[in-house]
C-alpha cells in the first residue's frame, strides 16, 4: 500500500501531529470529529462552488429522496430545529431550490416541494460529495473501510440505545431550561464569590 503524501496544510499538519504523536491513544470523539470536520471543509469548498452551503446540502439531499414534506419533517429529518430550517428553506426559495405551500386541506402545515432547478442540482453536487469520499479513503484497503463501516456503526448503535435508556439525569434539556440551568450556575458561582470576599 503506497504512503499517502503529507498534506502542505498547516493546520492539518498540526492535527496528524496531535493524533500521530501528542495523543495517539486520546479519545476516539475526538478523532470522529476532526475526520468529519475535514471531510466537511472539502465538501463544502467544492458546494461553495455551486453557490450552495453546507446547510442546504442537508436539506437538498432530504428532499431528492422525500419531495413535498412538511417544514417540521425536513427539520427532524435533518436534525435541526424549526427556526434553522426555516431560515434554510427561506434562502433556498430566494435561490429559486424550492417552493413552500399550504395544501387545501390542511391550511397550517407548510409543505417544501424541489423547483427543476432544485431537482437539477442533485446531478451537480452528489457528484462532489462521492469525489470526497473517494479523496478520504484514498491508499486505504478495502478491508480496513469495511471495518471501519462495521465500527462506525456499532458505535451508532450502541449510543443510540444508550440514548433510549428511560435515564432522566442523562436526557437532553431543551433550549429554555438549559438557559435556565446556565443563569443558576452563574448566580452561584457569583454568590461563592461573595463569600470569599
Amino acid at each position: 500500500m503506497k504512503r499517502p503524501k503529507k498534506p502542505r496544510d498547516p493546520e492539518t499538519d498540526a492535527i496528524l501531529l496531535h493524533w500521530r504523536e501528542a495523543v495517539p491513544n486520546d479519545r476516539l470523539a475526538h478523532l470522529i470529529k476532526d475526520a468529519t470536520r475535514a471531510l466537511l471543509r472539502a465538501l463544502q469548498m467544492r458546494l461553495t462552488e455551486h453557490s450552495v452551503s453546507l446547510g442546504q446540502w442537508t436539506f437538498l439531499r432530504i428532499l431528492w429522496e422525500s419531495d413535498g414534506i412538511t417544514q417540521r419533517e425536513l427539520s427532524e429529518l435533518a436534525g435541526v430545529m424549526e427556526p434553522t430550517t426555516f431560515t434554510a428553506v427561506t434562502a433556498m426559495e430566494k435561490l429559486g431550490y424550492v417552493t413552500r405551500k399550504k395544501m387545501p386541506n390542511n391550511k397550517k402545515m407548510v409543505y417544501v416541494f424541489l423547483t427543476p432547478k432544485g431537482r437539477l442540482l442533485k446531478r451537480k453536487l452528489v457528484p462532489l460529495a462521492e469525489e470526497v469520499n473517494r479523496i478520504a479513503v484514498e491508499n486505504v484497503n478495502p478491508q480496513d473501510i469495511a471495518m471501519m463501516r462495521r465500527v462506525l456503526m456499532t458505535m451508532i448503535e450502541n449510543l443510540a440505545r444508550d440514548e433510549a435508556r428511560p435515564n432522566k439525569r442523562l436526557r437532553i434539556p431543551s433550549t429554555r431550561e438549559l438557559a435556565r440551568r446556565v443563569h443558576e450556575a452563574e448566580g452561584n458561582n457569583r454568590a461563592r464569590l461573595r463569600k470569599r470576599a
